[in-house]
């Protein structure tokens, strides 16, 4: 299994790269649009929507949102940072109020376990991603700062999965994610730490190194969190995978999980440093 996820996870990686070096941002705003819908079809699963017509309809809004982020914050030209700002910020509240459902579950799904609020909590996970990524693309290196968001949620899945395996010991939310350990969270924490060192030292930036720390690890804590969301939905819903897409990975949503709390924090956090 590790081996597959392996592979799956390089040809990931080839595919995003392969689209950041040769598509211009309308196209990448629409390449990350279309995985941001199959995800969505994936919620919409996890939403407890069974027909096909419910589902598709659901995709269908979702896009029909993105659209209208895409012309109002003026995605294709040169973005609105205000209005991204403000939408960046009510993302991150958002992910603050998530942080509090996961530290009570299961108690916390009488608050969200309903359709209506799953189906609104995969808005508020899978749209502000996608705004994010697309904000990001829209620096001059934009695509550089997309990929290093990405090699910072790698560092803390990979940090967390060896450490955990060798020290994990305690749990850190065992009643959402029982293999998740604080010793693996802290040697995900430790490995974001070193990539932001790597960039202060050896990459020309405006940014000081407590800037690039506080980014950094703050898109490192936000992957957590974005993982056990979705583990929490899951669990809730009595899956294991949000779907079958990706070998040794299950859906495509169990891949991005972490990068959809990252990106809107990763951003946002580049913004109120002043890049």
């Amino acid at each position: 299994m590790f081996r597959q996820r392996v592979i799956t996870g390089l040809v990931l990686a080839a595919v995003l790269v392969a689209a950041v070096a040769f598509l211009p941002l309308p196209w990448l705003a629409l390449f990350f649009a279309s995985v941001a819908l199959i995800a969505a079809w994936e919620w919409s699963d996890l939403a407890a929507y069974q027909s096909l017509w419910a589902r598709s309809l659901y995709v269908g809004l979702t896009a029909l949102l993105m659209l209208l982020l895409y012309h109002a914050c003026e995605l294709g030209a040169k973005p609105a940072l205000a209005n991204v700002q403000s939408l960046l910020g009510v993302a991150c509240l958002w992910w603050a109020i998530a942080l509090l459902w996961v530290k009570s579950y299961p108690a916390s799904a009488r608050l969200w376990g309903t359709r209506p609020m799953l189906s609104l909590m995969g808005v508020l996970v899978l749209v502000p991603a996608w705004l994010a990524v697309v904000f990001l693309l829209s620096y001059p290196r934009g695509g550089l700062l997309l990929l290093y968001m990405v090699i910072v949620v790698a560092g803390a899945d990979i940090g967390a999965y060896f450490a955990g395996k060798r020290w994990g010991r305690r749990k850190l939310a065992v009643a959402v994610s029982p293999g998740k350990s604080w010793e693996g969270f802290w040697g995900g924490v430790i490995a974001c730490a070193l990539l932001a060192l790597i960039v202060f030292f050896g990459v020309p930036t405006e940014l000081g190194l407590v800037a690039i720390l506080a980014v950094v690890l703050s898109c490192s804590l936000a992957s957590v969190l974005g993982d056990l969301v979705e583990s929490m939905v899951k669990r809730h819903r009595g899956v294991k995978d949000s779907g079958t897409l990706l070998p040794g990975h299950g859906g495509l949503l169990d891949r991005i999980d972490g990068h959809t709390a990252a990106a809107p924090v990763f951003a946002l956090g580049l913004i109120l440093a002043g890049w």
